[in-house]
Protein backbone atom coordinates (compact mmCIF):
# COMPACT_ATOMS: atom_id res chain seq x y z
CA UNK A 1 0.00 0.00 0.00
CA UNK A 2 1.34 3.59 -0.49
CA UNK A 3 0.28 6.75 1.48
CA UNK A 4 0.30 9.83 -1.42
CA UNK A 5 0.53 12.80 0.39
CA UNK A 6 -0.63 15.48 -2.28
CA UNK A 7 0.16 19.00 -1.17
CA UNK A 8 -0.51 22.31 -3.18
CA UNK A 9 2.83 24.30 -3.03
CA UNK A 10 5.98 23.14 -3.95
CA UNK A 11 8.28 25.82 -1.72
CA UNK A 12 8.73 24.78 1.68
CA UNK A 13 12.05 25.42 4.19
CA UNK A 14 14.67 23.28 4.54
CA UNK A 15 13.71 22.51 8.17
CA UNK A 16 10.51 20.83 6.54
CA UNK A 17 11.90 19.09 4.02
CA UNK A 18 14.05 17.26 6.44
CA UNK A 19 11.70 16.79 8.98
CA UNK A 20 9.19 14.79 6.02
CA UNK A 21 12.31 12.84 4.72
CA UNK A 22 13.51 11.72 8.26
CA UNK A 23 9.88 10.07 8.54
CA UNK A 24 9.29 9.04 5.84
CA UNK A 25 12.25 6.94 5.65
CA UNK A 26 11.02 5.13 8.79
CA UNK A 27 7.79 3.55 7.27
CA UNK A 28 8.25 -0.13 6.32
CA UNK A 29 8.63 -1.64 2.45
CA UNK A 30 4.67 -2.36 2.27
CA UNK A 31 3.50 0.94 3.66
CA UNK A 32 5.05 3.85 1.39
CA UNK A 33 5.01 7.23 2.11
CA UNK A 34 5.04 9.41 -1.32
CA UNK A 35 4.84 13.68 -1.54
CA UNK A 36 4.13 15.03 -4.82
CA UNK A 37 3.70 19.02 -4.44
CA UNK A 38 1.54 20.72 -7.05
CA UNK A 39 1.93 24.03 -8.05
CA UNK A 40 -0.08 26.84 -6.35
CA UNK A 41 -1.68 29.32 -8.54
CA UNK A 42 -0.43 33.14 -8.36
CA UNK A 43 -3.08 34.59 -6.78
CA UNK A 44 -2.64 38.37 -8.22
CA UNK A 45 -6.20 39.75 -9.60
CA UNK A 46 -8.06 36.04 -10.31
CA UNK A 47 -11.52 34.67 -8.27
CA UNK A 48 -11.06 32.92 -5.81
CA UNK A 49 -13.37 30.06 -8.22
CA UNK A 50 -10.46 30.45 -10.38
CA UNK A 51 -7.46 29.39 -8.15
CA UNK A 52 -9.39 26.68 -6.78
CA UNK A 53 -10.17 25.29 -10.25
CA UNK A 54 -6.74 25.61 -11.74
CA UNK A 55 -5.41 23.91 -8.23
CA UNK A 56 -7.90 21.14 -8.19
CA UNK A 57 -7.26 20.37 -12.00
CA UNK A 58 -3.45 19.68 -11.19
CA UNK A 59 -4.22 17.94 -7.39
CA UNK A 60 -6.97 15.61 -9.31
CA UNK A 61 -3.72 15.18 -12.35
CA UNK A 62 -1.67 14.27 -8.94
CA UNK A 63 -3.86 11.71 -7.72
CA UNK A 64 -3.93 8.00 -9.52
CA UNK A 65 -7.42 6.16 -10.30
CA UNK A 66 -8.92 4.47 -8.05
CA UNK A 67 -7.10 5.72 -5.06
CA UNK A 68 -9.37 6.27 -2.20
CA UNK A 69 -8.97 10.34 -1.10
CA UNK A 70 -8.77 11.98 1.87
CA UNK A 71 -8.98 16.04 1.88
CA UNK A 72 -7.85 17.24 4.82
CA UNK A 73 -9.85 20.37 6.17
CA UNK A 74 -10.32 22.73 8.83
CA UNK A 75 -14.33 21.21 8.84
CA UNK A 76 -13.15 17.26 8.76
CA UNK A 77 -13.51 14.70 11.25
CA UNK A 78 -11.03 15.00 14.25
CA UNK A 79 -9.23 12.32 15.01
CA UNK A 80 -7.45 11.22 17.91
CA UNK A 81 -4.12 9.32 17.50
CA UNK A 82 -5.84 5.83 18.04
CA UNK A 83 -8.73 6.58 15.96
CA UNK A 84 -5.85 7.40 12.78
CA UNK A 85 -4.45 4.34 13.62
CA UNK A 86 -7.67 2.63 13.35
CA UNK A 87 -8.37 4.27 10.13
CA UNK A 88 -5.00 3.97 9.10
CA UNK A 89 -5.34 0.06 9.51
CA UNK A 90 -8.80 0.25 7.61
CA UNK A 91 -7.29 1.81 4.47
CA UNK A 92 -4.72 -1.11 4.54
CA UNK A 93 -7.16 -4.06 5.04
CA UNK A 94 -8.98 -2.29 1.93
CA UNK A 95 -5.63 -2.87 -0.07
CA UNK A 96 -5.70 0.20 -2.66
CA UNK A 97 -3.53 3.25 -2.34
CA UNK A 98 -4.87 6.58 -0.03
CA UNK A 99 -4.12 10.06 -1.33
CA UNK A 100 -4.11 12.80 1.64
CA UNK A 101 -4.44 16.41 0.28
CA UNK A 102 -3.29 19.17 1.82
CA UNK A 103 -4.78 22.25 0.17
CA UNK A 104 -3.08 26.08 -0.83
CA UNK A 105 -3.10 29.09 1.17
CA UNK A 106 -7.01 28.98 0.70
CA UNK A 107 -7.50 25.72 1.34
CA UNK A 108 -8.97 23.27 -1.03
CA UNK A 109 -11.96 23.68 -3.57
CA UNK A 110 -15.05 22.91 -2.26
CA UNK A 111 -16.84 20.45 -5.00
CA UNK A 112 -12.82 18.41 -4.16
CA UNK A 113 -14.03 18.02 -0.70
CA UNK A 114 -17.36 16.96 -1.15
CA UNK A 115 -16.28 14.26 -3.58
CA UNK A 116 -13.57 12.89 -1.23
CA UNK A 117 -14.38 9.73 0.03
CA UNK A 118 -13.02 11.27 3.74
CA UNK A 119 -12.35 14.72 5.08
CA UNK A 120 -10.22 14.78 8.33
CA UNK A 121 -8.71 17.62 10.11
CA UNK A 122 -5.66 17.47 12.16
CA UNK A 123 -5.63 20.28 14.55
CA UNK A 124 -8.27 23.33 15.57
CA UNK A 125 -5.46 25.74 15.28
CA UNK A 126 -4.34 27.07 11.74
CA UNK A 127 -1.27 25.85 10.86
CA UNK A 128 1.21 26.58 8.17
CA UNK A 129 1.75 24.33 5.16
CA UNK A 130 4.85 23.18 5.54
CA UNK A 131 4.23 22.22 9.54
CA UNK A 132 1.03 20.72 8.15
CA UNK A 133 2.98 17.93 6.26
CA UNK A 134 5.16 17.20 8.48
CA UNK A 135 2.80 16.71 11.30
CA UNK A 136 0.82 14.53 8.73
CA UNK A 137 4.05 12.04 8.05
CA UNK A 138 4.76 12.47 11.83
CA UNK A 139 0.94 11.38 12.69
CA UNK A 140 0.78 8.92 9.90
CA UNK A 141 4.16 6.92 11.42
CA UNK A 142 2.94 7.15 14.77
CA UNK A 143 -0.29 5.68 13.79
CA UNK A 144 1.68 3.00 11.85
CA UNK A 145 3.93 2.29 14.76
CA UNK A 146 1.00 2.07 16.73
CA UNK A 147 -0.39 -0.53 14.85
CA UNK A 148 2.74 -2.44 14.67
CA UNK A 149 3.50 -2.44 18.45
CA UNK A 150 6.62 -0.26 17.39
CA UNK A 151 7.20 1.27 21.01
CA UNK A 152 7.47 5.30 19.22
CA UNK A 153 3.91 5.72 20.56
CA UNK A 154 3.37 6.06 24.13
CA UNK A 155 0.41 6.62 26.58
Amino acid sequence: MKLLVVAVGQRVPDWAKSAWEDYAKRFPPELKVELKAVKTEPRGSRTLESLYAAERQRVEAAIPKGTHVVALDERGTALGTQQLAQRLKGWQLQGGDVALVIGGPDGLDPQFKQAAHERIRLSDLTLPHAMVRVLLVEQLYRAWSINAGHPYHRE
